[in-house]
């Protein structure tokens, strides 16, 4: 338990594979033609992306609705321990530490929070409960709008946006892909899918049976290809026949697979020989059910390659929520979208103010 709080009364008191070839010698300009793959086992279906939601809510409504879990965790919980309270005592500070770890805060974070807040009661500013409640969500919002930032999906050479999609197996790797091309495509966009997991058939026939489906463009090899020749072929086709914007997908590994986590540089090197600024974004999916370890992911992921943004998924089916403050104070990786739901339109841009409002219930 962190002792912060007697410390500082006291003080106030006083005051899969590894690649054996060089990169040089894999990738040449004339690269196997795509062809269709045929797999018998479709482990992540793209079909629920399709059907619209039922229940008729507004947008925001639908929002807090997919957060129900992290605010009855998170928000309420703050709520019931410090509003109305006209003494703060050692006890409720304690309580405090333990609700915002058990909300996957984390411990840096909860630290960092707690701090403040000693600091602000040691000045006479935050004297009851309402003000530390106050104090708290202010502190909440900050972490989250000092480290958000939109995905701009526009090149400064007109060249393709090249999404490089990173993540461990069933984070909703393949599902946002096609959320996001459906997305873009209705915004008007020209878009390419890369099938770049090539270590499961079932995973490049998703992405060829919703690519046709939806008259999106799906560059893949035979399974068992190597990745970076699939992405190397794609960022060719999308330069050539002037895509707007190519999403680029890559199988699923372990933040602790190093042989795995080396393909992915190579990839990217593989990328910049047709391109020096591809890829554009590097984005981790991110399952938010799994609270604490979505830290270690991001953090070994972002050491390994250079993550550029993160999309969380699954937020609806947990209360572990309080993992996005984690990784925005620890990390400062910003984040770019969030699931809420199976509708496409519930893969959300993400809003730092509407995220704490809907976690505090506010109208």
């Amino acid at each position: 338990m962190i002792k912060w709080f007697k410390r500082n009364q006291d003080a106030s008191t006083k005051k899969t594979e590894t690649f054996n070839e060089p990169v040089e010698s894999i990738i040449e300009p004339n690269l196997p033609e795509q062809e269709v793959i045929e797999a018998e086992v479709v482990e992540e279906s793209l079909a629920p992306i399709e059907d619209e939601n039922p229940v008729k809510l507004g947008f925001y409504a639908r929002f807090k609705q997919g957060l129900t879990k992290t605010r009855q965790q998170l928000g309420e919980g703050i709520g019931r321990l410090l509003l109305g309270k006209k003494i703060i005592d050692e006890t409720i500070f304690e309580d405090l530490e333990a609700l915002l770890l058990h909300a996957d805060i984390g411990i840096n974070t909860t630290q960092d929070i707690l701090d403040q807040l000693s600091a602000g009661m040691a000045r006479k500013q935050l004297v009851d409960g309402d003000a530390i409640f106050k104090s708290l969500r202010e502190q909440l919002q900050n972490i989250l709008t000092n480290n958000t930032a939109p995905l701009s999906l526009k090149t400064s050479d007109g060249s393709p946006f090249v999404i490089l999609m990173v993540g461990v197996n069933g984070a909703g790797k393949t599902t946002t892909i096609g959320k996001l091309a459906k997305q873009y495509q209705q915004q008007g966009k020209k878009v390419m899918l890369a099938a770049g997991d090539t270590f499961r058939a079932a995973a490049v026939q998703q992405l060829q049976v919703w690519g046709e489906r939806n008259q999106i463009p799906v560059i893949a090899q035979h399974s068992g290809a190597d990745s970076a020749s699939v992405i190397y072929d794609a960022v060719q086709a999308a330069k050539a026949r002037g895509i707007d914007i190519l999403i680029a997908d890559t199988a699923g590994r372990l933040h602790t697979q190093n042989n795995l986590m080396e393909e992915l540089k190579k990839v990217k090197r593989v990328m910049q020989k047709i391109n020096p600024n591809a890829p554009h974004e590097t984005m981790l999916i991110l399952d938010a059910s799994i609270g604490q370890n979505a830290l270690n992911q991001a953090r070994e992921f972002h050491q390994a390659i250079g993550l550029t943004g993160i999309t969380m998924t699954k937020l609806d089916g947990t209360a572990k929520g309080g993992i996005l403050f984690a990784i925005a104070n620890e990390l400062a990786i910003p984040f770019r979208y969030i699931g809420i739901g199976e509708g496409i339109d519930d893969l959300r841009p993400f809003e730092a103010t509407q995220f704490v409002k809907a976690i505090f219930n506010d109208d």
